[in-house]
């Protein structure tokens, strides 16, 4: 019976553990969105998930844009055709490049816990098809 308590108290901390979602997204020539596209282009993660880059199609990256991520967010530069795991450590907006399609508009958002899309900003200096589809996933995002 003692045993059997002591197993039973051994458990309960792990009743409380969160784990931490794995989310993979595709790299494609062609989708919903148009030529050259993350799929999905908006995805809601929480803090300490992780999200894997899959080359799907042939010719992409994945890159986070550094002057669109939350202050102290890990930073990564994937190489062409090859996958790359990243690991969410701040809350906020993440804007994801595909660096050799940026001027085609490849670009994705990741949201990480809560906030409100309106405060995601799109720079000046993007490229014209950058900034039109991260405005078409703004959209998409307020409309959920």
């Amino acid at each position: 019976m003692l045993r059997r308590l002591i197993m039973a108290l051994a458990l309960v901390p792990l009743a409380s553990v969160s784990f931490a979602a794995e989310h993979i997204v595709k790299m494609v020539n062609q989708n919903d969105w148009g030529a050259m596209a993350f799929e999905p282009s908006f995805l809601h993660v929480e803090v300490g998930d992780t999200v894997t880059f899959e080359p799907t199609d042939y010719g992409h990256n994945a890159v986070t844009i550094n002057y669109m991520i939350p202050r102290g967010a890990n930073r990564y530069r994937g190489k062409i055709n090859k996958p790359i795991t990243m690991a969410i450590n701040k809350s906020g907006f993440y804007g994801i490049e595909c660096s050799p399609h940026l001027t085609m508009g490849m670009v994705m958002t990741i949201q990480a816990g809560d906030g409100d899309i309106t405060e995601f900003e799109i720079p000046k200096t993007l490229p014209k098809q950058a900034k039109l589809r991260f405005n078409a996933i703004k959209d998409y995002a307020m409309s959920r």
